[in-house]
């Protein structure tokens, strides 16, 4: 059964633009609401409460107004935190037993997008069946409750302050961060106000930067997507090391010393050799189809099982439960560590990196030079129309092409993106030129395919 607004990662487009409007937003709450309201998901005859949190976007304001509306008038109460990252709201979600969390956001996209994720009651993503239901609900007609039943909105004033305390909880209490000085690219996003604190109360020097949201600069020129800026900050303050989150929080990025920047790929290697020198790992790792060969070259030398999940953190949650792992995440910067958290979070993932800092006494140059990555090229193409890509024998055959060119010491990888209209062609292999030349070769082929 295929979803009509549902992508991978909650429902996103241009603000103002279908599903991205307040008219629709505010049937989209409903549609949730009554959704809970069918679903046995609370005891008491109370009525349900649904948690929302959002970015910093402009058109946060307007979307929040909105949800709050139609879950009001399916009979659910709101609690609302205000700018608050992704993984804050899928805990206090768990932690205030609310029965769904919401967040606003369109995480690493510019601010003229938007976007609406879920959570369960469990902090995690909703199960596809919850999804297909509030889809159906979505092509009901609104019947507004009586009066007397519809829900109720208060702000959670104490929003932030709970989740840098769980923030904290995650980092051994035997160590802290005195004598490290760090920068922070809050990439003007979610969170400015909680990332800060948490590394500052743990004992580290903070230099923050990408601090200041005004509803329009998240992710502009800043954060885990342009990390020039956190480069150049790093060196220019002397600094250990660097952290850039992205618009919402889940993702991380880390630089070193000297201002090199480590990836998801080397942040997710150093947490495994860190842990299976302690006899923490728990299993093995998951990546995704767009993880470096050269990292599960590096797992495989190191006994260490991987398996590869499709793009997308739902899918590597997936995966990591069928296995009973606990530690996954994709390039990108999202890494999950379950024994933590039940959603991949950007500050509990750099405190995983920086509890193995401290604990060998190493610095993240040190640490993050035990892995060199291939070289991998990714190529974005934008599209006007969707385009079957395992059905179109002109994609197949260039893929097929470049494949053998690489003569099994490379991969090609093409796929749609789940959150914006694009294909994208990733090329790897261990010479920079050759998988450049193969990207763009390939690249051609998908413009005029989609011309």
């Amino acid at each position: 059964m295929g979803r009509k607004y549902f992508g991978t990662d909650g429902i996103r487009g241009r603000v103002g633009e279908a599903p991205i409007t307040p008219d629709f937003v505010m049937r989209l709450g409903y549609a949730a609401g009554r959704v809970l309201t069918n679903i046995d998901t609370h005891t008491s005859s109370a009525n349900p409460t649904v948690l929302i949190g959002k970015d910093t976007r402009i058109s946060g304001y307007m979307l929040e107004a909105a949800l709050e509306a139609g879950l009001s008038a399916a009979g659910v109460d709101t609690l609302l935190t205000g700018p608050m990252p992704t993984p804050a709201v899928a805990y206090l979600t768990r932690a205030l037993r609310a029965q769904v969390g919401i967040v606003i956001t369109a995480s690493h996209n510019p601010y003229e997008d938007n976007g609406i994720k879920f959570f369960s009651a469990e902090g995690t993503k909703l199960p596809d069946a919850i999804e297909f239901a509030i889809e159906a609900e979505l092509d009901q007609p609104m019947v507004v409750m009586p009066s007397a039943k519809l829900g109720k909105a208060r702000r959670l004033d104490d929003a932030a302050g709970r989740y840098i305390e769980f923030c904290k909880s995650t980092f051994p209490n035997a160590l802290d961060l005195r004598g490290l000085k760090i920068v922070l690219d809050c990439a003007n996003g979610a969170t400015y106000h909680v990332a800060p604190p948490v590394f500052h109360e743990l004992g580290a020097e903070v230099v923050a930067i990408g601090n200041h949201p005004d509803g329009l600069n998240i992710n502009q020129d800043c954060g885990s997507t342009h990390t020039k800026a956190l480069c150049k900050a790093v060196v220019e303050h002397k600094a250990d090391l660097g952290i850039a989150f992205d618009g919402d929080g889940d993702r991380v990025m880390m630089v070193d010393a000297k201002g090199k920047l480590l990836d998801g790929d080397q942040l997710l290697y150093i947490i495994a050799m860190y842990r299976q020198a302690r006899g923490e790992l728990g299993g093995g790792i998951v990546g995704t189809l767009m993880t470096n060969l050269a990292l599960e070259h590096a797992l495989a030398k190191a006994d260490i099982p991987f398996a590869r999940a499709k793009v997308g953190d739902r899918y590597v949650l997936e995966l990591l439960n069928q296995n009973a792992w606990k530690i996954g995440g994709e390039n990108s910067g999202h890494i999950l560590a379950l024994d933590k958290h039940s959603s991949g979070d950007g500050i509990i993932a750099a405190l995983q990196v920086l509890n193995a800092m401290r604990s060998s006494g190493k610095t993240l140059a040190e640490l993050g030079a035990s892995l060199t990555l291939y070289p991998q090229v990714l190529v974005n193409v934008k599209v006007k129309k969707r385009i079957d890509i395992s059905g179109n024998p002109v994609l197949q055959k260039a893929v097929k092409d470049a494949e053998s060119e690489l003569n099994g010491s490379g991969r090609v990888l093409l796929r749609a993106s789940g959150t914006e209209p694009k294909i994208r062609v990733m090329v790897e292999g261990q010479s920079r030129d050759q998988v450049q030349k193969l990207a763009d070769a390939i690249a051609d082929v998908v413009k005029k395919a989609a011309a």
